[in-house]
């Protein structure tokens, strides 16, 4: 099945990608300037794109993502306005506001909404605890993966393969439920 990926992360696209084509689904990126709008939740923000996306015609199935770093410390911020929080303080930013606390508790959570040539909205979950550092160490991934060490890894997110970091991201552990559900869904 072909699969338009509504995103303008080339990231998000080659995570997304790696993932779904051994199980012989196609990905192709569209680039559609979709509003964002700020809301307390990441399905919120997902549930609005579904439905704004198919009131502009966007050719289906397409999916749509939004995901956040979840910092328990800092009352769970920045959460839904993480890629806010990047483009304006950066990893050094996020960096200096973990300055003296000692729990360094984060969880990435990531929501994938997929919609259906039938119109039916379909939305898939995936989380992945783990603890910041204070510096940033590989090369791989993108966002806050550099700062990021998985539970149970002594690496961060950059300096694993992708295989691996696709294999317990919160992305990809939503991805795993998307892709089950469309093995098991006559489309």
């Amino acid at each position: 099945m072909n699969i338009n990926l509504v995103t303008s992360n080339l990231g998000k696209v080659e995570e997304l990608t790696h993932i779904l084509e051994p199980f012989g689904h196609k990905a192709s990126q569209l680039q559609v300037e979709c509003p964002e709008i700020q809301a307390p939740t990441l399905e919120e923000v997902v549930d609005f794109g579904l439905d704004w996306l198919s009131a502009q015609k966007i050719q289906t199935p397409f999916i749509i993502d939004d995901a956040g770093i979840f910092i328990e410390s800092l009352q769970n911020f920045p959460g839904v306005y993480s890629r806010y929080v990047y483009d304006t303080i950066g990893l050094q930013g996020v960096l200096k506001q973990m300055e003296g606390l000692e729990d360094k508790s984060t969880k990435f959570k990531c929501v994938i909404g997929l919609m259906l040539e039938d119109g039916s909205k379909h939305k898939f979950v995936g989380e992945c605890k783990g603890n910041l550092i204070q510096e940033m160490r590989g090369t791989g991934g993108f966002g806050y993966d550099p700062i990021f060490i998985p539970d149970g890894y002594k690496k961060t997110f950059s300096e694993l393969s992708p295989e691996e970091k696709n294999g317990i991201s919160h992305r990809g552990r939503a991805m795993e439920k998307l892709i089950k559900f469309l093995s098991n869904t006559v489309i």
